[in-house]
């Protein structure tokens, strides 16, 4: 093998070097060529769309200035014709004001004409009614001279005569519409009302709050008192209620005017008598136990009550109210038993009427719920029962139906006139209610003198226990008519002076008798 000079290495290595140098040259050169005539091309181009935007522009320039000729020269045009149209309009209304202000002008004219003719006229009118008026006078003074009465006389006797007449006119027109009434509406009543009592079959027991304990004998009289009276002051203190022991035998008394506390009292002390033993500190534990169970006893009776009637939705505090009624009391009536009557009586007549009749039940049993606590708070139990109805949230027809049943408000439903309907149909039912002899009979003798106090009376008799008085009048001082004016009259006067339950029926009998004997 040939060796290779090393000149030879260097030489190859110095030639190969010089080649690629040429070719980066040659290579270089061509790129830059190839990049200027780009970059000419790019501003030739550039140059040439520059000249078409700036010439485009100037397109659009002159488009838009003949656009705004075209628009100025319309708008000219639509102003001028504007103006002219608001020209004619002008010179129309002016045309036609001219027109009225004549015709105005005309009528203007007219009226002056008329008020001086009325003027005239009235002038006249004033010099014949002074001319008839003296004739009046003149003629009034001859028939005063003549008759012997004066004017003023006269027209006393005239309006007198006339208003006898008119009051007997309205009063047979009064009496024709009552009796109208009654034949339509009275059978209809009577009808729903005697179906409500057939119905509602509770019982009608008068009660009283129990006030006296029996004692299985008189020895127990002093363990109740105990050492220097100890024993009676524990009790008094606990419950709140007065205990008399006096000579009453077999028995003691306890006095009180809240009801639930002297029930409470009640229950405490049968239960010490049962037991024996009687000292303060038994005294206090046997009260405390009676309070718990007189809590469920009322808790059970309110809701007892409402299942009876199948309404629901009551506030807690509501059923114990209601149970608190058991223990109420009021013309020796039981409220609680009272209100359930009329919850079933205004439900029943309700559904006759085709009104709600749980409404009506529910309306029924709370129309007295402010006889609970009427001894704790100032007000009418109809107020009470209002402002407690509001408390628990019940409907503005059940507080109307509350306020209304003793028309201290106008009711405004028929639910609240079927409440009080009710209410009075419990109250005077024979045997509801018992009263005091003295206040019974002193009732009796004030209805007597309201009716012996009206003129033209002849004699008033109170009958059927006080729920009617008969009212015989002199046939000739009180004629038909004014008798139907009489009867309101004294209706009116009860219901202002007195307090009763249920109505008081006013009947006046007017009757003319002619007698003669044969002989």
């Amino acid at each position: 093998m040939t060796d290779i000079s090393p000149v030879t290495i260097i030489s190859g290595i110095a030639i190969l070097l010089v080649g690629l140098f040429l070719g980066y040259l040659l290579r270089k050169l061509f790129t830059e060529d190839k990049v200027n005539a780009a970059k000419d091309l790019a501003k030739k181009i550039i140059e040439e769309a520059e000249k078409e935007v700036e010439n485009r522009k100037k397109e659009v320039l002159l488009e838009a200035k003949e656009e705004m000729y075209r628009a100025k020269a319309d708008f000219e045009k639509e102003t001028r014709d504007r103006r002219q149209e608001l020209h004619n309009t002008e010179k129309r209304l002016q045309e036609k004001t001219e027109k009225k202000l004549n015709v105005l002008e005309k009528k203007e004219n007219e009226i002056n004409t008329r008020e001086k003719d009325i003027f005239n006229a009235e002038e006249r009118i004033k010099k014949t009614e002074l001319r008839y008026n003296s004739l009046i006078a003149e003629e009034l003074r001859r028939l005063e001279r003549i008759s012997g009465i004066t004017s003023e006389e006269a027209k006393n006797e005239i309006k007198e005569k006339l208003l006898n007449e008119a009051r007997y006119d309205v009063g047979n027109k009064i009496r024709r519409i009552e009796e109208e009434a009654k034949r339509t509406a009275n059978l209809k009543a009577a009808e729903i009302i005697s179906t409500a009592i057939q119905k509602c079959s509770s019982d009608h027991v008068a009660e009283t709050t129990v006030s006296v304990v029996d004692l299985s004998n008189d020895d127990m009289k002093g363990r109740i008192i105990g050492r220097e009276g100890r024993n009676i002051r524990a009790f008094e203190t606990a419950t709140g209620i007065d205990l008399i022991v006096d000579d009453t035998p077999g028995a003691v008394i306890l006095s009180g005017y809240d009801p639930i506390r002297r029930e409470i009292a009640r229950i405490a002390l049968e239960k010490l008598i049962t037991d024996g033993r009687i000292h303060p500190g038994r005294i206090e534990d046997i009260v405390g136990k009676a309070k718990k169970e007189m809590s469920v006893k009322i808790r059970e009776e309110g809701e007892q009550a409402v299942f009876e009637l199948g309404i629901n939705g009551f506030h807690p505090e509501e059923i114990k109210l209601i149970g608190r009624l058991r223990y109420r009391t009021s013309y020796s009536q039981n409220v609680l038993q009272h209100s359930k009557e009329v919850a079933l009586l205004a439900g029943i007549m309700a559904a006759e009427l085709g009104e709600d009749e749980k409404i009506a039940r529910r309306a029924g049993l709370l129309h007295d719920i402010g006889k609970a606590v009427d001894h704790q708070t100032e007000g009418t139990h109809a107020k009470i029962g209002v402002d407690l109805a509001r408390r628990y949230n019940e409907s503005k027809l059940i507080i109307n139906s509350i306020a209304a049943h003793h028309e201290d408000v106008e009711p405004n439903s028929i639910i609240a006139i079927l409440v009080a309907a009710a209410d009075a149909l419990s109250a005077s039912r024979p045997g509801a209610r018992r009263e005091m002899l003295e206040s019974y009979v002193k009732r009796l003798e004030r209805l007597e003198e309201i009716g012996d106090s009206f003129k033209g009376v002849e004699k008033a008799y109170a009958i059927q226990a006080g729920r009617e008085i008969r009212i015989i009048v002199e046939p000739e001082n009180i004629n038909d008519s004014e008798a139907v004016f009489l009867a309101q009259d004294i209706a009116k006067r009860i219901q202002h002076e007195l307090s009763y339950p249920g109505e008081i029926k006013v009947t006046i009998i007017r009757e003319t008798r002619a007698v003669e004997y044969a002989r």
